[in-house]
């Protein structure tokens, strides 16, 4: 059975280049374009991994990652932030929320499937 991983990205190009990605290294995956669904959406499927973007409209990144660490149910699931931040300081403060990996845009296919493969 493959395992599912919760992508969260307003981008659609790149959702669907995440998506893209994950399907054809055999995942299963559940796109959330719209940062206030992400939550609830991991609470419906339980993933093994949560992509995550960090600047989003309407909701951040950063504030989703705490909600899902303070969720009893979904705190064990590993968060991978993906973002265009790249500051020292910045993947420090998202780290300390409970990111598991910090993957900065643009991404290279190599090391974004390296970084999922380390967490699931």
């Amino acid at each position: 059975m493959a395992k599912t991983v919760l992508v969260v990205e307003d981008n659609e190009l790149n959702l669907k280049l995440f998506c893209d990605l994950l399907r054809a290294h055999g995942f299963a995956v559940e796109p959330v374009r719209d940062g206030r669904e992400a939550v609830e959406r991991a609470r419906e499927v339980t993933p093994e991994l949560i992509v995550m973007d960090i600047q989003m409209p309407h909701v951040t990144g950063y504030e989703l990652i705490l909600e899902l660490k303070q969720d009893e149910a979904l705190r064990h699931i590993p968060i991978m932030a993906v973002t265009a931040y790249a500051g020292r300081e910045d993947e420090e403060q998202i780290r300390a929320a409970g990111a598991n990996a910090y993957v900065s845009k643009p991404i290279t296919l190599a090391r974004f499937m390296a970084a999922v493969s380390e967490l699931v």
